[in-house]
């Protein structure tokens, strides 16, 4: 597939209730590689594999939960484009100046009707992955360092009108519906899940009363074995896991579901299945989200955390 607009996800901003404890997980236990502070009193991570600055950034704050979340585009004429596309659609824009952030160019950031902020950008300064770009080994030493996930993958995230939410990705940022779970009534999309790559999903949805509300980031691993590898690691530094190690039947993915110190969930995930323009989007029941396995294969069970526990 042809990425021409939104080529992929590029960077969460998180608020944790202790920074120490904050950098800590994502550092040591998860491992990512930290790779500068701010003067607001940020601090910048990314996986070992992302070739960019960064793809998360903590901030300390008195309530846990996501500030934005943020889609890299091809380039600046692309981003200009789809700035003036969402003001014809009747979202209003905020251009934040380059530098605002460390090593990241001009962004534009926009509210969804679900009260989320989602950001768009094009430029980020380039550190690389250590590995070089010829004759290049097929991963390196910070790899071993806790989880070591390849990169930041997708984020699920909750609140109202997912139908809205659903129009201005497909419309305005091109992206592809991949899957969507119904109401209990099976007469509107409680869940989508949605890709502006051919991944089975970049972002997801779920409708909930409260606006802007976190699910989880997640983060990508390379095998089964690996996130069984990841489930000792949180086991060994005392991680509380939601659910998992188990396999969705959304997705296809497998994965383990587990909380940071300040509450804010993590997935570590892998797998999932290649989707082309083509695609027939798969529905899932409200009954197939636990009898059916859509949520946890291996139990065919609706874990009541998943649907209510949120930053």
């Amino acid at each position: 597939m042809a990425m021409t607009g939104v080529i992929r996800p590029g960077h969460a901003q998180l608020r944790v209730l202790n920074l120490e404890e904050g950098i800590h997980h994502y550092r040591d236990v998860l491992g990512m590689q930290e790779t500068g502070r701010d003067d607001q009193g940020r601090v910048y991570l990314k996986c070992w594999e992302e070739h960019d600055h960064s793809s998360l950034v903590l901030r300390e704050a008195d309530s846990a939960g996501l500030d934005f979340f943020a889609f890299k585009v091809l380039d600046k004429a692309t981003l200009d484009r789809l700035d003036g596309r969402l003001r014809e659609y009747g979202l209003p824009t905020e251009r934040i100046p380059a530098g605002e952030m460390l090593e990241t160019g001009e962004r534009v950031r926009f509210t969804l009707p679900s009260g989320h902020q989602i950001e768009l950008y094009a430029e980020k300064t380039r550190v690389g992955n250590g590995l070089g770009h010829v004759n290049p080994n097929p991963w390196n030493a910070a790899a071993e360092k806790g989880i070591a996930p390849l990169r930041l993958d997708h984020c699920l995230l909750y609140g109202p009108n997912v139908a809205k939410v659903q129009e201005i990705f497909e419309k305005v940022l091109g992206f592809q519906l991949v899957e969507r779970s119904l109401t209990p009534e099976g007469d509107a999309n409680m869940g989508i899940w949605l890709t502006c790559s051919n991944k089975v999903h970049d972002i997801a949805f779920v409708e909930y009363p409260e606006p802007g509300k976190l699910h989880h980031l997640s983060f990508l691993l390379s095998s089964w074995d690996k996130v069984l590898r990841a489930a000792d690691i949180m086991s060994m530094n005392s991680v509380p896991v939601d659910i998992g190690p188990t396999r969705h039947g959304i997705t296809q993915g497998a994965t383990i579901y587990a909380w940071d110190p300040s509450g804010n969930r993590f997935e570590t995930f892998m797998g999932g299945y290649t989707v082309y323009p083509d695609h027939e989007v798969l529905t899932w029941t409200f009954e197939g989200l636990g009898e059916g396995g859509g949520l946890d294969f291996a139990q065919r069970k609706l874990h009541e955390s998943f649907l209510t526990v949120v930053t």
